[in-house]
């Protein structure tokens, strides 16, 4: 009967506790005719709108460009170090250099599946580990600014500057999926948008920064401005429901497993690691190739500004287009756009300056929106179940993450490998890239594109079939 609840012991636990206060709760308003449910609804911040969500989805494209943006634009570091003969004369340089930026990214990506379920079972450490997050990435730049050699570089700004941007960024995901319901799509492309941004501003600044006052002084002077820009924005990044507090580990809401068995979650996801493979070779070894070609060191990273300013544009107009749209659609043809982008673009018409600033617009736009699709490919599996959802994002990011680390060793032994006599050689002619140290770098990433777009092809139409057959029961 309405009312009749058990008197609380010592014994009993807090999330019990919560709950017989809870049913209390609801027993005097349905004893006053109040729907519980309603009730419960009228108290939180309406979904897809208002000061809450905005606010929150502002603050979280922030802490995205500012966590990203870094790692992103590495590859205008990577042209620095290598010009500077106190690194580039260190042993395994070579493949060492290249390493940093993807590694952090990488690290980054497969660490989702660890961070974004601690974010989801343990609600009270989701603000702690955003703020756990701002001294790690600190300390990493600024412990960096004084590395001296490869190793301790790698270990900071590769591997610590990861870990703390992966705290920072896992509750800003979970966060997401309560904010925002129907237009998930725009807000995952929002936020993915984040890292372009900061890949548009920080190659225009970096190389006049790094040639001014060196490497050193420059990564102190971005560990003390994002970290300031991050304790203004954390304030904002918080999340719709309420986070009791319990002993011990909240339970799992979400124990559905059959995701586990779903053909298209697993064509994704090998998509993901494929397309992963070629995505990160042009942001890494862009800065170098206009390098390559007697341009300055002005126009590479410009060329990679103008790639991710692009990439913007891509990332939000896919998430907003994830929404209406058949996302294995979209998936596809950018994927086979893309290759082409690269074997024609970068391979035959990027001997210049102009080539090279159409071939990043085209890639970037193309490339930039592909996280952005992921929320229309998980709607259909995780529904509504914010849990589901982060747990999901969590292995489409490991993913990734196993592409991008992997792309550089691949990527650095392709050029590596380029005969001397072709490796001296400018590709300032019309196919000219075909005849360079590239030839090996650009052949790979169109080709892996092209892989990824007989993946999603296949699993479009899985999906298709899949379809019709329910539509036919």
């Amino acid at each position: 009967m309405p009312g009749c609840r058990p008197i609380p012991s010592h014994r009993t636990s807090a999330i019990e506790l919560h709950e017989i206060q809870v049913g209390t709760q609801q027993d005097e308003e349905q004893i006053h005719g109040v729907n519980p449910d309603v009730a419960h609804q009228n108290l939180l911040a309406p979904v897809d709108r208002g000061f809450g969500a905005w606010s929150f989805l502002i603050a979280a494209f922030l802490i995205a460009g500012l966590v990203w943006g870094f790692p992103n634009t590495y590859g205008v570091f990577l042209l620095k170090y290598m010009e500077d003969p106190y690194w580039s004369s260190q042993t395994h340089a070579s493949t060492l250099l290249p390493l940093v930026g993807p590694i952090a990214t990488g690290i980054i990506y497969c660490a989702a599946p660890v961070t974004y379920a601690l974010t989801s079972r343990f609600p009270n450490y989701r603000r702690k580990s955003l703020w756990f997050g701002v001294p790690l990435m600190f300390g990493s730049l600024f412990g960096a600014s004084y590395a001296r050699t490869l190793l301790v570089l790698l270990l900071l700004q590769g591997v610590t500057y990861a870990i703390g941007a992966a705290l920072l960024y896992a509750s800003s995901i979970y966060y997401m999926s309560e904010w925002f319901v129907e237009k998930r799509g725009l807000a995952n492309g929002v936020i993915a948008a984040g890292p372009a941004l900061g890949g548009v501003v920080l190659p225009l600044v970096l190389p006049s920064l790094i040639d001014k006052y060196g490497s050193g002084k420059t990564l102190r002077f971005f560990a003390i401005i994002i970290s300031a820009m991050l304790l203004l924005i954390l304030p904002f990044v918080r999340g719709r429901l309420p986070e009791t507090p319990v002993v011990g580990p909240a339970r799992p809401r979400s124990s559905n497993l059959l995701w586990l068995k779903d053909k298209n979650f697993w064509a994704i996801n090998v998509a993901n690691i494929i397309q992963a493979l070629a995505y990160f070779v042009p942001i890494l070894w862009l800065p170098t190739y206009v390098s390559s070609i007697n341009l300055s060191a002005n126009d590479a990273a410009l060329s990679l500004a103008m790639l991710n300013a692009a990439s913007l544009v891509g990332r939000l107009g896919f998430g907003t287009l994830s929404d209406i749209i058949n996302p294995w659609t979209l998936a596809s043809t950018t994927l086979v756009l893309t290759s082409l982008s690269v074997f024609v673009l970068w391979g035959v018409l990027s001997f210049n300056l102009a080539g090279v600033m159409v071939y990043g617009i085209v890639y970037g736009c193309l490339t930039g929106g592909w996280t952005s699709l992921w929320a229309g490919f998980l709607r259909p599996i995780a529904k509504d179940d914010p849990h589901l959802t982060t747990t999901l994002l969590g292995y489409f990011s490991l993913f990734r993450g196993i592409g991008n680390i992997l792309s550089t060793p691949i990527s650095t032994a392709l050029r590596s490998n380029a005969t001397s006599e072709l490796a001296s050689t400018h590709p300032t002619t019309v196919g000219g890239a075909y005849k360079g140290q590239y030839e090996g770098v650009i052949l790979y990433a169109g080709t892996c594109f092209a892989a990824a777009a007989i993946v999603v092809g296949s699993g479009w139409l899985m999906n298709g079939t899949a379809v019709r057959r329910r539509g036919a029961i």
